[in-house]
This record gives structure tokens, C-alpha cells and sequence, in this order.
């Protein structure tokens, strides 16, 4: 049976033992829940050897009150437990001298997707470098990657930094939270106390979850539109079209397993990727629909769409499937089918006001001017992608834990 790192905690007095005296605080969100569903604020609370004194939420906030991107939360007294509860979405991302003053130990609890741009990850590179500035300890309570150990896309290339790229990582990195610090501690160099709480049972390569244990935990929402392991696994790829005029599916009950506009013949754009570039479909199922956002982009619209099909273990292949190349793919098709469709949306994105939320997703003008080259071909993205891909699982392996 696996345990996460917050059961695990929970269980082990002897664990505990280091935060006898310490006032302690706790970075969580919606899916930082113990195996009964108890949020971790809550179980933690319950425990008369553990001194809370502060909390802090990521973007979308403590309990996930706000649904879409880039809308701040507020700092708020919780009067449950009697502590404040910092934002670190909104009008800070990096904790104050003042919010560092609430404690010794910072506890983060915070279930990731495996994806370079989920923010939760510049996060926790934030709180550490605050932790190695102001001396405080950093506990991280390990979850699984619920994408498990593929690794995908290019590098995130120098001064492309921000706060959907907090460093050198592919799109698809491969790495738990509690990896991802020692990674982190190494990389910048950070003098910092931190304990990694690891899990115990994971087992990544195993079917039918492949990082989730479908068969033993409950799935809950880290952000509002991570509702499933669909999205999970096809999120490195159709996070890209935040930063296009595409639908990802928000206002759907299925957010960014699909895509699709007014505008496009789904059907075409199947054929196409087909025929361009047939091995990037590898372990899916594409299939032709049509949805009609509530909110968000083309709201009240008819849209032609695709849908990505990930959950039949007859279809589904964890090894090939690949969602950044998918994604890519699907782009190049409407490119081709339409030379001048306004694909790139420019907007202000994630406080970035100068550069395109496509090359900021992607930590480079790689993919973009990939789409836009009529003249490139699949290998062309292949070979640099791939070159990336085996430096990042070299370098990774000496943080694995599991």
C-alpha cells in the first residue's frame, strides 16, 4: 500500500520528532489530502506535538476558491485554527520577510501534474530560496508525478525564466516535488535545510496508473481545471494552448483533454497530423467532437474539436505517447491548412507583459518558429527535443529518489 508523504508524517511520531518546539507552517492547496480526504491543514492542526502558526496557498489559493488562471487570492485569518493564511498568488509570489517571521519550518504539501509550467513548481523554488535567505527549514511531504518518469521537450533556455519556467527542466520533467527540491538546492546552489518526506510504494512504471495509484487513492483537483488522470497525462502538451487563440476546454467538463475553435474543421486537422507526421500519435486516441465553452475563450460558441483519449489500456501506451509532439503537431496542421490563422494569442500572461505566452510556456521561440517555418519537418523538432531529452535524464538521476 502506498503512503504519501503526509500519511507518513502523520503516522511516525519519530518523524515528527524535529518539530518538537518549532512553530510550524504549511504550503497546501485543494489535493493536499490525507488517504481519509482530510485536508493536511486540518490533520496537521490535530496534532498536539506540531505548533501551526501560518499557512500559505499557491496560485488558485489555499482551498482552490479561485477557478481561472491568473486571478489573485488574498491573505485571510483562518478562524478554524487561529493562524494567517498568506497568498502567494497575489500581490506577492515570493514570501516577505514578515511572512518568513511566522515560523521555522515550512511544510509544503503540494500535489504536482509532472509539468514544467504548473506554477506550483516555481513555487517551491521560491519558498527555498527564501528559506536559504532567512534560515528557516523546508520539509517537503512527497506526492506522486502523476504523468510518471517520461520526459519530454526542450530545455527551458537561459532568460526565458518566469513564473511558468522557474528553471532548465523539459516540459514533461519526471520528477516528484521532494526531487524537484534537491534539484533545485543543487542547481542554484542554495544553502537551505530541507527534508524530503519520501513515499513509500510508489512504483512509477507500474500500470494501469503509471505514477497515480488509481487502484488506492482518490483523485482530487489540485487546480480547478486538473480534474482527472486524462488531463494529467495530456497536459504537457495542451497547456501549450493557453498561449493560443484555441480552446483548451476550459468551460467544459473536460479542460485540457481537448481543443478546438469556431473556426477549424477538426476532422481536417486529424487527417493532417496524420499524414505529417504519423509516429507523434503514438499511444492515443484522437477523436473528432464538438463542445461549447460556458466561460473563458469562444464561450457560447460552437467549436470543432479535438479530443485526447488516454484512458483505455488498449489504447493508451505510457511510454508513446507523447503530448508535447501531439500538441506541436495540431498546431502545424492548422498552420497548414490555414497560413494565416491568427494562432498566437497575445496577451498579457502570468505578469509577462513583453513576450508571447506561447514562448513563455515553452521556455524558448523554439516550437513557435517550428509551427510557423513552412518549410520544417518533424525531424527537425525531433532532433532538438530529443537532444534535450537525453542530457535532462542524465542530469535527472542523481535527484531520483524512487
Amino acid at each position: 500500500m502506498i503512503q504519501f508523504g503526509l500519511d507518513r508524517l502523520l503516522a511516525d511520531p519519530a518523524l515528527r520528532r524535529p518539530l518538537a518546539g518549532k512553530r510550524v507552517a504549511l504550503l497546501a492547496h485543494p489535493a493536499s489530502v490525507t488517504r481519509d480526504l482530510a485536508h493536511s491543514l486540518d490533520a496537521l492542526a490535530t496534532l498536539p506535538d506540531i505548533q501551526l502558526t501560518a499557512a500559505f496557498g499557491p496560485q488558485h489559493g489555499l482551498r482552490g476558491d479561485k477557478q481561472d488562471n491568473m486571478v489573485e487570492s488574498s491573505d485571510f485569518f483562518d478562524p478554524l485554527h487561529g493562524i494567517p493564511v498568506f497568498s502567494l498568488y497575489g500581490e506577492v509570489r515570493r514570501p516577505t520577510a514578515t511572512m518568513m517571521d511566522r515560523f521555522d519550518v515550512l511544510l509544503v504539501d503540494l500535489q504536482d501534474l509532472g509539468c514544467r509550467i504548473y506554477t506550483f513548481i516555481t513555487t517551491l523554488r521560491y519558498v527555498l530560496e527564501a528559506a536559504a535567505k532567512h534560515k528557516k527549514a523546508v520539509w517537503v511531504l512527497d506526492r506522486p508525478n502523476p504523468a510518471g518518469r517520461p520526459v519530454e521537450g526542450t530545455l527551458l533556455l537561459p532568460g526565458w525564466e518566469s513564473f511558468v519556467g522557474a528553471g532548465p527542466l523539459p516540459m514533461r520533467h519526471g520528477l516528484t516535488m521532494g526531487e524537484l527540491a534537491r534539484w533545485f538546492i543543487a542547481t542554484l546552489k542554495l544553502d537551505v535545510e530541507c527534508e524530503v518526506i519520501s513515499m513509500q510504494g510508489w512504483e512509477p512504471d507500474a500500470a494501469p496508473g503509471y505514477g497515480w495509484p488509481v487502484a488506492e487513492r482518490s483523485w482530487i483537483n489540485p487546480s480547478p481545471n486538473a480534474p482527472n488522470l486524462s488531463m494529467a497525462r495530456a497536459y504537457a502538451g495542451t497547456v501549450m494552448l493557453e498561449g493560443t487563440t484555441l480552446s483548451e476546454g476550459r468551460g467544459t467538463t473536460r479542460p485540457l483533454e481537448l481543443f478546438g475553435a469556431p473556426d477549424i474543421e477538426a476532422r481536417k486537422v486529424i487527417a493532417h497530423m496524420q499524414a505529417f507526421a504519423p509516429k507523434w500519435l503514438a499511444g492515443c486516441r484522437l477523436r473528432e467532437c464538438w463542445f461549447e465553452p460556458t466561460f473563458h475563450k469562444h464561450a457560447g460558441k460552437l467549436c470543432s474539436g479535438v479530443q485526447i483519449h488516454v484512458e483505455d489500456p488498449a489504447h493508451y501506451d505510457h511510454v508513446a505517447f507523447r503530448p508535447w509532439r501531439l500538441q506541436a503537431l495540431a498546431f502545424k496542421a492548422i498552420r497548414h491548412l490555414n497560413r494565416d490563422y491568427p494562432l498566437w494569442r497575445d496577451f498579457a500572461y502570468e505578469y509577462e507583459h513583453d513576450r508571447l505566452a506561447i514562448d513563455l510556456i515553452n521556455g524558448s521561440e523554439i516550437l513557435r518558429e517550428w509551427v510557423d517555418d513552412t518549410n520544417s519537418r518533424p525531424g527537425d523538432l525531433d532532433a532538438l527535443a530529443m537532444a534535450d531529452e537525453r542530457s535532462w535524464e542524465e542530469e535527472r538521476r542523481a535527484f531520483l529518489l524512487y
